[in-house]
């Protein structure tokens, strides 16, 4: 059957038609898919990457909760205009800890994956509690209550248990003393600890080339 009629058949058969569709982008999508599965080694930790500490983790939960991902990205891709604004673009190795990925697909504001050290622990916590009071242009809602609720919610240790289960390197010792680490502190620490955390593997990625 030559093309041209192969071609035609496809167009008066709506059926059929569905069925190359589908057989094409099947194909497509197992190009792409397979070898992310057959490789290993992009779920190996980089070299310098390690666990969230306890209270890195509920400052984490509490990211997820309050929907801060919804707004913000943490994937900085190899793109010169992205590297330039945001640092070093991500590598697979940064994320083997992180149960869900935080990637994110919009910016309202800006990508987190970098800011990690960028301000001072007093900038977090006047930013999360009033955020015009220091990007007088902001729109993100304030987060006052943080500052109110204990960061320990009797879960912590559940929470490191289930992911160690998941291949998270916890130690007895660690899990044991996490209740202790959190003693004291607030949700708001938690968040302000977990912010700081971000980007500090950054070394573990790939280097870039922005000035090139």
């Amino acid at each position: 059957m030559s093309l041209l009629r192969l071609h035609q058949l496809l167009e008066r058969n709506t059926g059929l038609l569905v069925f190359g569709i589908l057989a094409v982008s099947s194909i497509g999508g197992l190009v792409q898919v397979l070898p992310t599965i057959a490789d290993d080694s992009l779920g190996m930790p980089a070299a310098n990457v390690v666990p969230h500490t306890p209270l890195e983790l509920v400052g984490r939960d509490v990211y997820i909760r309050e929907s801060c991902s919804t707004c913000h990205s943490q994937q900085v891709r190899p793109l010169l205009a992205e590297v330039k604004r945001y640092g070093q673009y991500a590598g697979a190795g940064e994320f083997a800890y992180e149960r869900p990925f935080l990637w994110g697909s919009k910016r309202t504001g800006p990508d987190l994956l970098r800011v990690g050290g960028k301000y001072s622990d007093a900038w977090h916590r006047i930013h999360m509690t009033d955020p015009r009071a220091v990007v007088p242009s902001s729109i993100m809602p304030a987060y006052p209550w943080l500052a109110e609720r204990p960061a320990d919610d009797g879960t912590v240790v559940a929470r490191m248990e289930a992911l160690r289960t998941l291949g998270h390197p916890y130690s007895d010792a660690d899990i044991e003393g996490a209740p202790a680490a959190l003693e004291g502190k607030t949700e708001l620490d938690g968040v302000v600890a977990y912010l700081q955390s971000l980007g500090k593997f950054a070394s573990a990625a790939p280097e870039t080339h922005a000035g090139h």
